[in-house]
């Protein structure tokens, strides 16, 4: 298929001088969709073209040309790109001619401005060897099966990105983590995808060009090939959209699944949920433009997709984490829920601390149980990014063996080098690793490559550790200036600090009690704030001091905490060996801190006050292997060969 894919993009040589790399794909996509849907109609053209005359209004139109043809759509012109080239001069108007006589299904020229394309292409004298290189492409279905057309698209699809020197986060899936993808999330329904009369539904919100959804559409057919697949895509980009949209056109698909829009701010399919989604959302791409309405929707709780937190305003990846949840369909009364793949890069296993909206999210979706696998994949696996990616698989209704646990498959070492990169893609996982990883995620079983863990082994608590100030205060020159520079307004305390002598004072009530009388000698009064900034600016850390106590409020009486040597522990659910529930805090946390921190420091205490419920997975930490290093013999021995070596060149030199 890259062969082909190179072939049609190569047409893009045409184009050079009027047109410029980046928009060679405005041209190419909208040809070859036209020549695709041309080699469809063309067994149909004389039924068709019978039919279209017979009846005048589009409802009996559609109606009877899929009755006769089998096809979701029709053209009411005479004009085939052969036909339209021999009439050179009108070549143009016949071509816009031949776009518009397309029913109303065919959109997606508009969203791709082609008619003004077309013209722009006659008026840089190009139209004419464009539209005779395109008539050539065989893209017949005998020739290209709906596959081959996804494979193309993609291929095109990629050539055009990288043309336009796309962003990391604006790429396309490659086919081989989508197989691998769609085999995970139909893993556990295999035997009922068999069973006649299946009928079953994917969405996808973030569809690009409908690769996961031909995917998925291929491996069921594969299954049961009279089971019937309703497609449903959302996509925000107009050229994809119109790419998704004539691809599942083409296949037969209701297309009025097929809708355009920022799923983030609009679902476009707002009460609807599904059998199985996938999505690969782009990476690292901030969600600002659909800010106002997912901060209104994140309001509505429980009510709303993104009630359980938000992730960073430079991230939105775990936004359509949510969104897929909302999506998947309820569990049933015959036990019988929804499932969802999605494809995430490493940052929403481990991003933002305990109390964090990507924390509370994770949180939600462990407590929830709705996690079932992660998958890491081999690196350099997708066209425009190298970064390390992860598939998810989600399930509202596991399987007995798996309630209450998450499975880990560290795949990073099941891929295969290919001949020829495309792009950053440098690595594919070819059909017995892709195997491989799905037998063991279907063992859930321990390996070296398979790790099982219950949800709460990814939860924690983030317990705040303070010890107390002790400072010791004197009226230094060094001092008074930092008081002075503190309380600027205050008339005379520099003078006034001078003449109270350098003692050094250890308790700070004794210092407070001395210094106050003495200021007041001098008609200083000091407001409570002033006289906190007075202490601070007259005091030093000293390990020897008396501790200084809380004069006020509901503490009062006891240590005051010192800022600066405050500490934050993490304090894994079950530590210890104790109940891995949230009611366990108390012994947990007490069990660890008299375990772990009070033998260090004996004066420490915790704030209960401060203590956060994390959630992290740590997904690297648990497949990491101790390579010991090398034996430092052998080291030097290497050493000592390149230190030879280059002696010996130097006395070649010198010769």
């Amino acid at each position: 298929m890259s062969k082909l894919g190179s072939f049609v993009w190569g047409i893009a040589d045409l184009l050079r001088g009027p047109y410029k790399p980046h928009q060679y794909g405005a041209v190419i996509l909208p040809m070859t969709i036209l020549r695709r849907l041309e080699c469809v109609m063309e067994p149909h053209r004389e039924a068709m073209a019978k039919t279209v005359a017979e009846y005048d209004d589009d409802l009996r139109r559609k109606t009877f040309v899929r009755r006769t043809t089998g096809l979701p759509f029709y053209n009411t012109s005479a004009f085939t790109l052969e036909r339209a080239l021999k009439d050179p001069d009108n070549l143009a108007s016949n071509l816009v001619d031949y776009i518009n006589g397309f029913s109303s299904e065919i959109d997606v020229f508009k969203h791709f401005e082609f008619e003004r394309q077309i013209h722009d292409l006659d008026k840089a004298a190009r139209l004419n060897v464009v539209v005779q290189a395109f008539a050539r492409v065989d893209l017949h279905p005998d020739a290209v099966d709906n596959a081959g057309m996804g494979d193309l698209f993609e291929n095109l699809i990629y050539r055009d990105f990288e043309a336009a020197n796309a962003e990391a986060g604006d790429f396309y899936t490659p086919r081989d983590a989508i197989r691998l993808l769609v085999d995970l999330v139909f893993a556990e329904d295999t035997d009922a995808l068999r069973a006649p009369g299946t009928l079953r539904s994917v969405y996808d919100p973030t569809a690009g060009t409908g690769g996961m959804l031909s995917v998925a559409e291929e491996h069921l057919l594969s299954l049961n090939p009279k089971a019937k697949l309703a497609l449903y895509a959302q996509e925000v980009n107009p050229a994809s959209y119109a790419v998704c949209k004539s691809d599942l056109l083409i296949k037969g698909q209701d297309v009025s699944n097929v809708r355009r829009g920022d799923t983030l701010a609009s679902d476009l399919f707002d009460g609807e949920t599904f059998d199985y989604c996938l999505s690969n959302p782009p990476y690292g791409v901030d969600w600002r433009a659909s800010e106002k309405a997912v901060r209104a929707e994140h309001l509505l709780g429980d009510e709303g997709r993104f009630g359980a937190g938000l992730p960073a305003v430079g991230d939105g990846a775990m936004l359509f984490l949510l969104h897929l949840i909302s999506k998947m369909r309820p569990v049933d009364a015959k036990g019988n829920g929804g499932r969802a793949g999605i494809v995430l890069s490493g940052s929403p296993l481990f991003n933002g601390g305990a109390g964090s909206g990507p924390s509370d999210i994770r949180g939600y979706l462990l407590e929830k149980d709705l996690v079932e696998a992660i998958i890491a994949l081999p690196n350099d696996m997708f066209y425009n990014t190298g970064i390390v990616t992860y598939l998810w698989i989600l399930d509202n209704a596991k399987s007995p063996k798996r309630e209450g646990r998450v499975q880990l498959i560290d795949a990073t070492n099941m891929g295969t080098k290919m001949r020829k990169s495309l792009g950053a893609k440098r690595v594919e996982i070819c059909e017995a690793q892709r195997a491989e990883i799905v037998q063991t995620y279907d063992k859930f079983v321990e390996t070296p490559t398979s790790k099982i863990f219950d949800n709460l082994d990814f939860a924690y608590w983030s317990i705040t550790v303070e010890r107390p100030l002790r400072l010791n205060f004197a009226c230094t020159p060094e001092r008074i200036q930092a008081a002075v520079k503190a309380l600027p307004n205050l008339r005379g305390l520099g003078e006034t600090l001078d003449t109270f002598g350098e003692a050094v004072y250890l308790n700070r009530e004794d210092f407070l009690h001395d210094l106050g009388k003495h200021l007041g000698t001098a008609g200083i009064r000091l407001t409570t704030p002033q006289r906190k900034a007075l202490w601070q600016a007259l005091g030093e850390r000293d390990e020897n001091a008396d501790i200084c106590i809380v004069q006020t409020g509901k503490l009062k009486g006891s240590a005051e905490p010192d800022p600066t040597l405050r500490d934050t522990e993490v304090v894994p659910f079950g530590w210890g060996g104790h109940k891995k529930k949230h009611d366990a805090v108390r012994e947990t946390i007490e069990a660890y801190f008299a375990n772990e921190v009070a033998p260090h420091v004996p004066d420490a205490w915790i704030d209960y006050d401060k203590t956060k419920v994390g959630y992290e997975i740590p997904f690297t930490r648990h497949f990491y292997t101790f390579v010991p290093p090398r034996p430092l013999a052998e080291i030097d021995a290497d050493l000592n060969k390149v230190v030879d070596d280059i002696l010996h060149l130097l006395r070649e030199v010198e010769r």
